[in-house]
């Protein structure tokens, strides 16, 4: 390992929009219709989630797109909060990913991979008799551990991959996007196109449920859409591994969430006209049924299944790869500022930091062992919106503070799409602590176990602002 090496610029911009798309595109287009329809009982609310949920994350994508033109290296957001706020957000920003929002997100696109991996080939029960042994009666680490055990060998596999070099693994993330692009399509074509499709369906409005539609619970079905949409910040991370970053990262950025919501609002369209409302419900009540296997079983039947099932796992390992490669970035760029274990700043011959990776692999395999899925995806967007928050927060102070400064891009609509990014921001955040406040609890706890480590990490010297 060499502290003195550099990271290669070798990423164009063609590489910028498969990492941008490889890190969205996990299991949540396979997944959280289920729980949307759970918390909306009607189609038409549903859809009306994902668009407003694709437009705000649109709106986020283009003010951290202006941002990132003008600050783009390694690290992505921790280089730009050390620029705009201090050390100390900055490294609090560092390290809510690594105990929380990068890491439980490589955790949770695993563990969905291990399930799909298991419905595949049925893999024997492993410590069964010790699934109901608890922490503190929230966390149950043996309970599912062949999945769990599955998923932790899958992230351990793919950080040796992306050991050995950022083209190897944006290479494989090409390929299996190329992949889960064709099979989506496929979906959406037979599924529109087959007799148990229902398109009218998808834009229903009625509700046999008497529970009114709020602010408060379209919220929390948006919590479930976010996660879907989540990871198209990530390709900051690299920003000094590509070329031009200044012009290329901000157009990765804009394509590539364009991309991706035109694709969830085609695939959940398909899937809303082959399923009714309370067959998702029913789905989402039973734990341990995917909207999408259900869906085209209906119309291809056991073979259609076979066929998604194999396309989950497909997908989800791409998004994991996607998320390890990008994800440990920002780690290295902490330990050249000594926020972050010391060793995490060297490069191996291949010029990647593969302490760090390696140190990433490790944690991420200790909270697969914490929680379900769906209680480590809320408590993922419950963080990171904190810190989107701030990013946007933070055109309003750079074009102020640098207003003659170079912008290779602006954002589009300034200053009411980042301002409405900033309160939407704020409103999720209070509303998750009001309706998922465990997930919130842990979330924070994450986030301000870093106080003490910053204190450890500055002990004998002060703490400038910078």
């Amino acid at each position: 390992m060499n502290s003195t090496r550099k990271l290669a610029q070798s990423l164009g911009l063609g590489y910028v929009i498969v990492v941008v798309i490889g890190n969205i595109i996990g299991s949540g287009v396979y997944k959280k219709i289920a729980p949307m329809a759970a918390e909306l009982h009607s189609s038409g609310w549903v859809l009306i989630a994902w668009i407003v949920g694709g437009l705000i994350t649109l709106f986020g994508a283009l003010s951290n797109a202006e941002v990132a033109g003008m600050l783009a290296d390694t690290g992505g957001d921790f280089v730009y909060y050390k620029k705009i706020y201090n050390r100390f957000f900055a490294f609090i920003y560092g390290w809510s990913l690594f105990a929380v929002i990068q890491t439980a997100a490589i955790s949770s696109l695993a563990y969905v991979f291990a399930q799909s991996f298991n419905n595949i080939l049925d893999l024997p029960v492993i410590f069964g008799s010790l699934s109901q042994f608890s922490i503190a009666g929230v966390f149950f680490p043996f309970e599912g551990f062949t999945v769990k055990l599955t998923a932790i060998i899958l992230i351990l596999l793919l950080t040796l991959v992306n050991i050995k070099g950022i083209k190897t693994g944006a290479g494989v993330s090409k390929l299996i996007l190329i992949l889960v692009f064709s099979g989506l399509f496929l979906i959406i074509a037979f599924g529109l196109g087959s007799t148990h499709s229902h398109p009218f369906q998808s834009f229903n409005f009625t509700s046999d449920s008497q529970a009114p539609v709020t602010i408060s619970t379209f919220f929390t079905a948006m919590l479930a859409s976010f996660w879907a949409y989540q990871g198209w910040a990530s390709v900051g991370f690299i920003g000094g591994e590509v070329r031009e970053a200044k012009h290329n990262i901000p157009k990765g950025i804009v394509a590539g969430v364009f991309m991706v919501i035109a694709i969830y609002l085609l695939v959940n369209v398909t899937y809303l006209s082959l399923l009714s409302i309370p067959q998702l419900e029913q789905i989402y009540q039973s734990g341990n049924q995917i909207a999408a296997i259900e869906a085209v079983r209906s119309f291809w039947g056991d073979n259609g299944a076979l066929f998604i099932s194999f396309l989950i796992l497909v997908t989800t390992l791409g998004c994991t790869n996607a998320t390890i490669l990008a994800s440990a970035r920002p780690y290295y760029a902490m330990a050249h500022e000594n926020l972050f274990f010391k060793s995490a700043g060297a490069l191996n011959k291949a010029n990647t930091p593969a302490n760090s990776l390696f140190y990433q692999g490790i944690w991420a395999s200790v909270l697969v062992l914490s929680g379900s899925f769906d209680q480590l995806t809320d408590m993922i967007i419950f963080a990171v919106f904190i810190f989107y928050g701030a990013t946007s927060l933070a055109v309003f102070i750079l074009r102020r503070r640098m207003p003659d400064a170079p912008r290779p891009y602006k954002v589009w609509g300034y200053p009411i799409v980042p301002a409405i990014f900033i309160l939407f921001c704020i409103v999720l955040v209070f509303n998750t602590i009001f309706t998922r406040p465990r997930e919130a609890i842990i979330g924070l706890t994450l986030i301000f176990s870093g106080v003490p480590v910053y204190w450890f990490l500055n002990r004998k010297k002060s703490d400038p602002k910078e």
